[in-house]
């Protein structure tokens, strides 16, 4: 089982749309998948059609009252399950901090489920948490999405410098670029110049286009309800990128 998260320390930069749509991709291609949903806003769970709820909430998950498997949801994809997110989520740092391991949980927790998946994705929260670490510590691959703005150099910076701090195995980092409108100036002039030595920025990237905005309406992955269209071809060439061999 290999475990891909998709992380930023901002919030609003593509990540639920990018878990949502690769998630999709993996599934379609006979792989079977599973998304975790860690954000207390729950929009994965929304876009799944799924009640954004669990009983017992990140409690039951993190101390084990409550297994993970019981928590899964089938969605409407074959090969696709959720494990939604609820409001509790918000106080999964808590959660976290009071278990043995306290930086290792989430990956203990997918442990049990890894006969049943070939590929699992980490829908995150935006911050530098507990959460955060346990994530760091369980993903194989972090695909962090960058908007082509000046300070999204400095966000990467920090986010590899966080990576590089980590004891013991680290996850393999590939940035790639998202909402980038090709019309501004700065959007091009970043995506060219930003450093490529340290961390891998993939070809692909992810334009702003108001079909991927229309997931939240449609309440699906954009290569289900549009097919051929520019979007959905730009997340299957990143899919082809950064899907594990």
């Amino acid at each position: 089982m290999k475990v891909l998260a998709t992380y930023n320390i901002k919030g609003g930069v593509g990540k639920t749309s990018t878990a949502v749509n690769l998630a999709y991709l993996a599934a379609r291609e006979g792989r079977r998948t599973l998304l975790w949903d860690l954000d207390p806003q729950a929009a994965a769970t929304y876009m799944f059609r799924v009640r954004a709820r669990v009983k017992g909430g990140g409690h039951a998950l993190v101390t084990r009252k409550r297994p993970i498997e019981a928590a899964l949801k089938a969605t409407d994809f074959e090969n696709l399950d959720l494990l939604p997110a609820d409001f509790s989520y918000r106080n999964m740092d808590l959660e976290l901090d009071d278990t043995k391991k306290r930086t290792r949980r989430l990956g203990q927790l997918l442990d049990s489920v890894a006969d049943d998946y070939d590929i699992v994705f980490l829908d995150c929260p935006p911050s530098v948490s507990l959460v955060s670490e346990n994530v760091l510590h369980a993903a194989d691959i972090l695909l962090v999405p960058l908007i082509p703005a000046t300070l999204s150099v400095r966000t990467l910076h920090q986010l590899t410098a966080f990576v590089a701090d980590l004891h013991g195995s680290r996850p393999e980092v590939v940035a790639f670029f998202s909402m980038a409108d090709g019309r501004k100036r700065l959007h091009r002039e970043v995506i060219e110049t930003i450093p490529r030595g340290r961390t891998r920025v993939a070809e692909t990237v992810i334009p702003a286009l108001s079909i991927i905005e229309q997931m939240a309406e449609r309440r699906a992955p954009v290569p289900a309800f549009a097919p051929t269209s520019r979007a959905a071809r730009c997340y299957e060439q990143l899919w082809a990128e950064v899907r594990p061999r």
